[in-house]
């Protein structure tokens, strides 16, 4: 039988997640349940119910940085590519995302900031539809 408290937390990380993006509590926990539940779980309570949200930093910033994060990796294109749609949902500007790459191709190098640039390009696109289909 699976805690309470895993429970609580996988409910609080869901609506967490449906500020950054209305659609990506079911994709996301479908998903990670497919592999398994408790795994589920442990990555959304942890990431989302207990890290992301903490109050210290509010959560436009955290996206910010979460972006710069997976921009430095260079190797996480489609969590990047979702958390710039997440971080354009919390107020983060397409200025702001640029100047975030600017940041990286100093700091993490011309690929990864190319690498980062492609998943941008998408996430903008993806945005717009977005929005598009919102106003309709």
């Amino acid at each position: 039988m699976k805690s309470t408290n895993l429970s609580d937390r996988r409910q609080r990380a869901l609506e967490l997640l449906k500020t950054l993006d209305p659609e990506a509590p079911d994709k996301v926990a479908a998903r990670l349940d497919r592999l398994s539940p408790d795994f589920a779980e442990l990555i959304l309570g942890f990431a989302f119910a207990d890290i992301v949200s903490r109050p210290c930093i509010d959560l436009k910033t955290r996206q910010m940085l979460t972006v710069a994060a997976l921009m430095a990796m260079g190797t996480a294109s489609s969590q990047l590519e979702f958390h710039i749609r997440a971080a354009l949902n919390v107020g983060v500007t397409r200025e702001e995302v640029i100047e975030i790459l600017l940041q990286i191709a100093v700091y993490a190098g011309v690929p990864a900031c190319m690498n980062g640039i492609t998943a941008t390009e998408l996430a903008f696109d993806a945005y717009v539809q977005s929005c598009e289909a919102a106003a309709t």
